[in-house]
């Protein structure tokens, strides 16, 4: 049994170098055993990456093929109830979401965002033509996409253009929550009501700020905020 003379590790038997402070090996009663395979590998391999266009291709097929035979089903299985529509719908917002990222890999994050914002509109536009709903999509779903969308290219804009702390991150994003839903039962109350009178949305916005108000001290203060990053590995 050999040990290295600088550090003192145990040494396999084909060692000809520490593998902690690469220190050659040199015991002239015990030559480095050269036939035996070593314990751990000397060459360095590497998974090819993957290639985006192929998960592109696999991705639009696999949703081109669920869109169309459940098109094809509904040709023969009651077709005076074009349910197919939801499913083609949501394998068009799923393409949207995930393929052009995969094949444009430069593509800004707020043209991302664009994008599958889009994606949710359109989907929700076959529902309402597919149940004769156009009044309830421009008058409350409409809105509300354009709100949440709105909402998520100010986030694009101030988190993911510009690198923030995992810590600045949480707290937007908690605070973007409660803004959102005071936004939602803004718009649902004037689509039925014709007015605005807030009550759950308060309460979600009251939690939600209670949790930023925390946050924003732990943010300002230098202790807490290398204290949060140990404690949390942020």
């Amino acid at each position: 049994m050999s040990y290295c003379v600088n550090c003192g590790v145990e040494l396999d038997d084909t060692a000809r170098f520490c593998p902690l402070c690469h220190t050659p090996v040199l015991n002239p009663s015990q030559p480095v055993n050269i036939s035996a395979p070593p314990p751990f590998p000397d060459e360095r391999g590497e998974v090819p990456p993957a290639v985006k266009r192929d998960a592109a291709i696999l991705l639009s097929s696999m949703l081109v093929s669920v869109a169309v035979c459940c098109g094809v089903l509904n040709m023969f299985l009651k077709p005076e109830r074009t349910w197919s529509v939801y499913v083609i719908g949501a394998a068009v917002m799923l393409w949207l979401w995930l393929v052009p990222p995969l094949l444009d890999r430069g593509m800004h994050v707020l043209l991302r965002l664009l994008v599958d914002v889009l994606a949710v509109a359109l989907y929700v536009l076959f529902i309402a033509l597919n149940l004769d709903g156009w009044t309830w999509y421009m008058g409350l779903a409409l809105p509300i996409i354009l709100w949440g969308g709105a909402l998520l290219l100010l986030l694009g804009l101030t988190l993911w253009v510009k690198r923030r702390s995992l810590l600045t991150t949480v707290t937007v994003l908690i605070g973007s929550v409660g803004v959102f839903l005071l936004g939602v039962e803004l718009l649902i109350d004037r689509f039925l009501n014709q007015s605005w009178e807030p009550g759950w949305s308060l309460v979600v916005l009251t939690v939600c700020a209670g949790l930023v108000i925390p946050l924003l001290v732990v943010r300002r203060v230098p202790s807490l905020r290398e204290e949060a990053r140990r404690r949390f590995h942020m």
